[in-house]
C-alpha cells in the first residue's frame, strides 16, 4: 500500500508540473480529448469468451497533454539535433472509465445452483487514472508537422496512478447470505474503494487535418497491479491474471504553440 501510495504522489506532480516548467524553455506542447469504447477483463465471466467481452464493454474519456523537442514554438524552428527530439514525445494524462458487469458463459448459462448465482449478480465499476508514458513515432515528428506525410502511427508505454470504485448487488439478497456468492468468490469480494497503478502499452496513428489539429485512433492495454478493479479475486489457481483492460479511443489534438 506504501509504494502505491508513492507512485501515486509522484504521477500526480509528473501530470500537473510540466506545463508551466515546460513551457518556459520553450518546447512544442499538444492539447487533446479522447473517446471511445473499453473492453474490460474481469472476474465477471468468462475472460476468453467472446459475448463475455462484448457484453461487458464499458466507456471511457480523457485529456492528454504533450511535449515535444523536436522544434522552437512560435519559429517553428529546430530545437535540437538529437535522436531523442526527433522522434519521441512526452505524454501526459487523466482519463475515466466505467463500465456495468455481468456474468457470461457456459457456467453462468448453466441450470445450476451456480449459474443461477452468476445470474443473479450484478457489478459496475468506475476507474480514475492519470499519468504519463513516452511516445515513438518513427516517421519523425517535426517531419509530420511540416505536412510531409499525413499519417503519422506511434507506440508508446507508461504508468498511471489508478482510483477505482467497484460496487455489486446480487437478486438473491445480501451477500453475507448463504448461497448467494459464487463459491469461487468466497473469500474474494471486495466493494471498497482503492488505488493502485497500471502499465500502459498503446499503438496508435495520427491524420494531419490542419495546420494547428490532427486526428488519431489508438488502442490502448492496461494492466493493472491489482484484481479487485471489479470488486472481485477468483480464490483458485484457475485465476493468473489481474484486471485488464482495452481501450480503443478516437481523439482530437490541437497545438498550444505551432
Amino acid at each position: 500500500m506504501i509504494q502505491t501510495r508513492v507512485v501515486f504522489v509522484i504521477l500526480l506532480a509528473l501530470f500537473f508540473c510540466p506545463k508551466n516548467s515546460f513551457s518556459q524553455i520553450g518546447v512544442g506542447q499538444e492539447v487533446g480529448i479522447l473517446a471511445g469504447p473499453a473492453g474490460f477483463f474481469t472476474d465477471y465471466g468468462e475472460r476468453w469468451n467472446v459475448k463475455n467481452n462484448l457484453e461487458n464493454g464499458g466507456f471511457g474519456v480523457g485529456l492528454v497533454y504533450y511535449i515535444n523537442f523536436a522544434y522552437r514554438p512560435k519559429c517553428s524552428c529546430k530545437a535540437d539535433e538529437s535522436w531523442f527530439s526527433r522522434y519521441f514525445k512526452v505524454r501526459s494524462e487523466i482519463d475515466y472509465f466505467q463500465s456495468r458487469l455481468e456474468h457470461f458463459g457456459p457456467v453462468a448459462e448453466a441450470d445450476s445452483e451456480g449459474g443461477r448465482q452468476l445470474r443473479a449478480m450484478h457489478g459496475k465499476t468506475q476507474i480514475i487514472q492519470f499519468g504519463g508514458s513516452l511516445e515513438y513515432h518513427p516517421l519523425g515528428i517535426r517531419e509530420f508537422r511540416d505536412f510531409a506525410t499525413l499519417f503519422a502511427p506511434y507506440i508508446g508505454v507508461g504508468v498511471h496512478a489508478v482510483h477505482f470504485n467497484p460496487s455489486a448487488y446480487s437478486d438473491l439478497g445480501d451477500f453475507d447470505s448463504p448461497k448467494v456468492l459464487f463459491s469461487t468468490f468466497e473469500g474474494g469480494l471486495n466493494l471498497e474503494r482503492g488505488t493502485t497503478f497500471a502499465i500502459i502499452g498503446n499503438a496508435g496513428v495520427r491524420y494531419r487535418i490542419g495546420r494547428n489539429s490532427d486526428l488519431m485512433i489508438e488502442g490502448k492495454l492496461q494492466y493493472y497491479n491489482s484484481d479487485y478493479i471489479d470488486g472481485l479475486d477468483v480464490q483458485g489457481p484457475q485465476n493468473k491474471f489481474n484486471d485488464f483492460v482495452m481501450w480503443v479511443n478516437m481523439g482530437y489534438i490541437f497545438y498550444l504553440n505551432f
